[in-house]
């Protein structure tokens, strides 16, 4: 007769384990597709120099302004690189005032059900080919940087920066998942400067709170690059800032800026934000933010050194296209959130430039 203890080491779980799991797929090491897609030196210098200016940036001591701009997603390749081609002599033309960061934004938080980005499914169908996806990504940003100009990017999962965040200058934690304690513990170790977005109610406080989670030191769970489930230890995040996105109404005015730099006083915080000229600041109306963004030059001009950066959702061309399974895409317009067009992109850069060299001269 069996023992108790020879009965139990047979007990069927399966009625009570992984019991609404559909499949269960291999996931490549972020090591391995590290060692085919590695980053180069040229690369690295450019990571690490754009950080290291953004960083400076965030201490005061560099004045310039962050300046994040490209798609609110990344579905095409061919488009991405057509949008860098385009951004990065401007982007070297106005190095004086701006520190440019292409918007590379992988994956899309929904707040319901859709497509939830380029590496989740990178062929738009449904067929969720992560692989083919992390590898998609890394490809997009080795080439990105190639051309001099760095990458920025939300960071959503909690394991796909193990495949990308050596090549992201600046990373952003959105609105839904600031007060996420496992994404303040992930920007805890994150090598990049990090943003987090005010609540999506527009309140700055638990982003307030963001700042100072990440500064310091965590331990917890995560996967290393081995892909072999480990417990990391990290130093904390000093180079975290506020997003103002807004909420119920704007907060991207001289009123927004004061109030969310007042939160952040009475917090112990540095006093500086960057401001999405998207989202609920332009009422979700993709050309409010050529107003949202005049607006800050505007304040900048004045003397504003609070705003140390500013986000903007542009793409080669205006607008929005719905995603439809079998019908072709118009090249260039974004699947997700509508964006400006180049077209407008490049005098609303040219024009935060100008509000920087004023208030550089005024400084004088």
């Amino acid at each position: 007769m069996p023992t108790p203890i020879e009965e139990s080491t047979t007990l069927d779980t399966t009625r009570i384990d992984d019991v609404r799991i559909g499949a269960v797929r291999a996931l490549v090491s972020p090591a391995v597709l590290l060692e085919d897609l590695p980053v180069t030196p040229a690369i690295e210098q450019l990571v690490e120099s754009t950080r290291s200016a953004i960083g400076a940036a965030l201490q005061g001591r560099n004045d310039r302004l962050v300046a994040v701009v490209g798609p609110c997603s990344i579905h095409d390749h061919d488009a991405a690189i057509a949008y860098a081609q385009r951004l990065k002599p401007l982007a070297d033309e106005l190095a004086g005032e701006l520190i440019v960061v292409m918007r590379v934004y992988f994956e899309k938080p929904r707040t319901t059900v859709g497509w939830k980005g380029y590496i989740n499914d990178p062929r738009l169908d449904g067929s969720f080919r992560i692989n083919e996806g992390l590898r998609r990504a890394r490809e997009l940003l080795l080439q990105i940087n190639a051309l001099g100009l760095p990458a920025g990017t939300e960071f959503l999962d909690l394991l796909s920066p193990q495949y990308i965040s050596d090549l992201i200058a600046w990373g952003a934690i959105g609105a839904r998942t600031t007060e996420s304690q496992s994404h303040r513990q992930l920007a805890s170790g994150l090598s990049c400067p990090v943003g987090f977005k005010n609540g999506t109610d527009g309140g700055v406080q638990v982003a307030a709170d963001a700042l100072q989670a990440a500064a310091a030191p965590h331990a917890f769970m995560g996967m290393t690059k081995m892909g072999v489930a480990a417990i990391f230890e990290t130093r904390g995040n000093p180079d975290g800032h506020v997003i103002l996105r807004g909420g119920k109404t704007p907060n991207c005015d001289a009123a927004g800026v004061e109030a969310a730099c007042a939160a952040l006083r009475q917090a112990g915080q540095r006093e500086q934000v960057m401001v999405d000229c998207s989202h609920a600041n332009s009422s979700k109306q993709h050309r409010r933010q050529i107003d949202v963004a005049a607006d800050i030059a505007r304040q900048i001009e004045g003397g504003e050194h609070r705003i140390v950066g500013v986000m903007v959702e542009s793409h080669l061309h205006e607008g929005r296209q719905n995603l439809v399974l079998g019908q072709p895409l118009v090249p260039g317009v974004s699947i997700t959130d509508a964006c400006i067009g180049w077209a407008d992109t490049e005098p609303l850069l040219r024009r935060l430039a100008a509000a920087v060299r004023a208030r550089l001269q005024r400084g004088r």
